[in-house]
C-alpha cells in the first residue's frame, strides 16, 4: 500500500491516469465503429450480409481496375468515400463495368451479370469503406411531391448550360459531353446530382436542398410529356438546330424556286 500511495503522490501520476483513461476510450470507440460499419451499409442497402457479398463480386468485377482494396490504379480511380449512391449510379445506368476506354462512360445495357441485387451488394461494400452518400429514398425522389414550377427555376439556373433546358444534353469539351436525362430514373438523376459523375459538378445539399433536388426532379420527369405544338422537335436540341433547319430549307426552297423561275422563261423565249 506504502509504494501504491507514494506512486499517487508522484508528480507524473495525474498524466499517466488520463493517457491510461483515452488509451481506454479509444480502443472502446475503435471497437464500436469497427462493429458498425457493416451496420451503416445496412442502412444503404437493407441487409448487413450484403457487405461479404459485395466484396467478393468486387474482386471477382471490380477490383483489376479500382485495386485490390478499391484504393484505386492509374486505370480507374478510388471508391474510398464515394458512396453507395455513386455505384448505384453508374452500375445502373451500365457506365459500371467500363467498356472500352474513353474520355466518358456511356450509358449502355447493363452487363449479363449485373442486377439489381448484385448492384445492392457492391454498393454495399463501398460504403462500408469510407461511407459517402447513400441511395435515396423513395419518398426523396418523388415527382409527385415536388414543385415542378420551383425545379425548373433551379434548373434553368443551374443545368441547362449543358443539359439544355428540356434535358436533351449537349457536348462539352475534350470529347465529353452531358448526357441525355430523358431515360433517367428519379432515383438517377437525384444521385448524379449529389455525386457528380463524370464531367458533372456536385451539389451538395447546402447548395440545392433535398426538396428542391426533388422539385427538380419533378420538373425534368414532367417537361418530357410536353407535346411540340410548333411541330417537329428536331431533337428538342435548341435555336442552333431550329436555325440550321430553317437555314438549310430556306436557301434550297429559293434555289428550286429561281431554278423554275429561269426554266420558264427560257420555255417562252
Amino acid at each position: 500500500m506504502t509504494r501504491i500511495t507514494a506512486w499517487r503522490r508522484h508528480p507524473l501520476a495525474r498524466y499517466a491516469v488520463l493517457i491510461l483513461a483515452l488509451a481506454l476510450v479509444g480502443m472502446v470507440y475503435a471497437a464500436f465503429v469497427q462493429a458498425g460499419k457493416p451496420a451503416d451499409a445496412a442502412l444503404a442497402t437493407g441487409k448487413v450480409d450484403d457487405v461479404a457479398e459485395g466484396r467478393s463480386l468486387f474482386e471477382a468485377h471490380c477490383m483489376s481496375c479500382h485495386g485490390t482494396n478499391a484504393q484505386g490504379t492509374t486505370t480507374a480511380p478510388t471508391l474510398i468515400g464515394v458512396g453507395a449512391a455513386a455505384v448505384d449510379f453508374q452500375m445502373s445506368t451500365g457506365r459500371m463495368p467500363a467498356g472500352a476506354p474513353g474520355p466518358q462512360a456511356p450509358r449502355k445495357p447493363l452487363a449479363e451479370w449485373v442486377d439489381e441485387t448484385k448492384i445492392r451488394q457492391i454498393s454495399a461494400y463501398v460504403q462500408s469503406l469510407g461511407g459517402g452518400p447513400q441511395v435515396p429514398g423513395a419518398e426523396q425522389v418523388d415527382p409527385k411531391l415536388g414543385d415542378a414550377g420551383k425545379g425548373g427555376e433551379l434548373f434553368r439556373a443551374n443545368c441547362i448550360q449543358c443539359h439544355n433546358w428540356v434535358g436533351a444534353g449537349g457536348a462539352l469539351t475534350q470529347g465529353k459531353y452531358a448526357p441525355n436525362l430523358n431515360e433517367s430514373t428519379p432515383t438517377q438523376i437525384y444521385e448524379a446530382m449529389i455525386t457528380g459523375p463524370q464531367a458533372m459538378p456536385v451539389f451538395n445539399d447546402t447548395t440545392i436542398t433535398p426538396e428542391e433536388k426533388r422539385s427538380m426532379i419533378a420538373y425534368i420527369t414532367q417537361v418530357r410529356e410536353q407535346r411540340d405544338p410548333g411541330g417537329f422537335a428536331l431533337g428538342r436540341i435548341g435555336p442552333v438546330t431550329e436555325g440550321l433547319v430553317a437555314f438549310v430549307v430556306g436557301i434550297a426552297a429559293l434555289a428550286l424556286a429561281a431554278i423554275w423561275i429561269t426554266a420558264k422563261k427560257r420555255q417562252k423565249s
